[in-house]
């Protein structure tokens, strides 16, 4: 069976977790390959039971799934305990399903104080981030002292790295932020209780993965966030500290790219964003609060309000080339049933000329007037599809035209939260 990637085109929250968790059925092994718990995929079962999921990943949710946190996740152990808890408290036999690359990086309280500290300090210029210390952690292994699930698993080890770090930030909250510091005889007896919790999960996820292949199964790969939110290829800086896109999955898990059989892009029927940056086809207010409170549009990790705005197609074809997207999944397709009008935006005005492609700067993003078309809303509730042929003509027409101007076939239509709302198109 192939090997897959699934990876959100838009700004995160494209309903991932559905995709994932739909897939997975068919699937041997699933593998979350970046972010941390700073992400939040939400997996509605048949029965209306609703999980949000934030650092295992969605398969777990199916009986006898390997699920894998691979190399490239950064894993605070403390949300990985009380999820793990919260999904045996409700009968998922975590235990039994679960492992995590001892080449993982470990988030530590500094890196959650550090990150507040850094969004206080630039003020109006701020991120937007959860403040749950991913950037500060990554910053820490891009520089080489992160302190990996490895190192906690030896004491000796951890508690050399741990001292090094923990003067290095000390240093850092007096002198530059004028903060409290951090003490190491507290976070060494927390993370050292982790490490009793925690250290049976542990693995070498290459080994893992690769003798999974051997041994003809099929893996799929879940990504967190979404391609414009990639530190490399996102609306930088607006963006998160890891690549969200299709390459991440070989880097972040150890698995060759010659293994990579399909690429599954995911998009909204309209387009969202949490946090700071660019946003051309951002709604007016009244038209926002009303498809946010229809599509439910708060975050699952943090709670905030998305910030919601028409399809742009110029967004979702760029992001089809970073991932080498080969078909789309497109999801909350039932929030816009509402709609007399829908409008995909095909181009941007950007200093008096139109342009087909996203600027490289956000201060250029940001001048960028949408280009759109506008198209004749359904206003029939889409809910109950279960084929294309079900849909309104409307919503059918609007579904080929966002194919045409993707170039990319369409192979997933969600029409609601739950898992039977959704259908394959052939």
């Amino acid at each position: 069976m192939a090997n897959v990637v699934v990876v959100g085109a838009q700004w995160g929250d494209e309903g991932k977790g559905k995709i994932i968790d739909l897939l997975a059925a068919e699937m041997d092994v699933i593998v979350r390959f970046q972010g941390g718990n700073n992400a939040g995929h939400t997996v509605v079962l048949d029965t209306g039971e609703e999980f949000v999921l934030h650092l295992i990943p969605s398969g777990i949710l199916h009986p006898g799934k390997t699920c894998v946190i691979g190399n490239g996740v950064v894993v605070d152990p403390a949300a990985l305990i009380a999820e793990i808890d919260a999904l045996v408290q409700r009968g998922v036999a975590v235990d039994d399903q679960l492992l995590v690359s001892d080449q993982a990086h470990l988030i530590f309280p500094y890196h959650k104080q550090l990150d507040k500290l850094r969004e206080q300090r630039v003020g109006p210029g701020k991120i937007g981030t959860t403040g749950r210390g991913i950037g500060p952690c990554y910053t820490d292994k891009v520089a080489r002292v992160g302190i990996r699930f490895a190192d906690l698993l030896d004491d000796a080890v951890f508690r050399q790295k741990l001292r090094y770090n923990i003067e290095e930030k000390n240093e850092l909250f007096t002198k530059l932020y004028h903060a409290p510091t951090v003490s190491f005889d507290e976070i060494y007896r927390q993370y050292a209780g982790y490490r009793a919790r925690i250290a049976r999960y542990a693995c070498n996820a290459t080994v893992v993965l690769n003798r999974a292949l051997a041994d003809g199964k099929s893996l799929l790969f879940e990504g967190a966030q979404g391609t414009w939110l990639d530190i490399d290829h996102g609306t930088y800086p607006y963006v998160t500290s890891s690549n969200a896109t299709a390459g991440g999955a070989c880097t972040g898990s150890g698995v060759g790219p010659r293994h990579i059989d399909q690429v599954v892009g995911v998009v909204k029927a309209y387009t969202t964003r949490v946090g700071e940056g660019p946003f051309p086809t951002e709604f007016p207010p009244a038209l926002m609060e009303q498809i946010r409170t229809k599509g439910k549009e708060f975050g699952a990790t943090t709670g905030r309000p998305r910030r919601c705005g028409w399809f742009d197609a110029v967004l979702v074809r760029q992001a089809i080339l970073i991932n080498g997207i080969g078909e789309i999944a497109v999801t909350k397709l039932d929030v816009l049933d509402d709609s007399p009008t829908v409008k995909i935006c095909t181009g941007y005005r950007l200093d008096g000329r139109t342009v087909t492609e996203p600027p490289a700067t956000a201060e250029a993003w940001a001048r960028c007037e949408p280009v759109y078309e506008e198209h004749p809303g359904w206003r029939t509730d889409t809910a109950a599809a279960t084929t294309m042929d079900e849909l309104p003509a409307a919503a059918q027409r609007y579904l080929h035209r966002l194919t045409e101007l993707l170039q990319v076939k369409i192979s997933i239509v969600s029409v609601g939260s739950k898992r039977e709302q959704a259908f394959r198109l052939a």
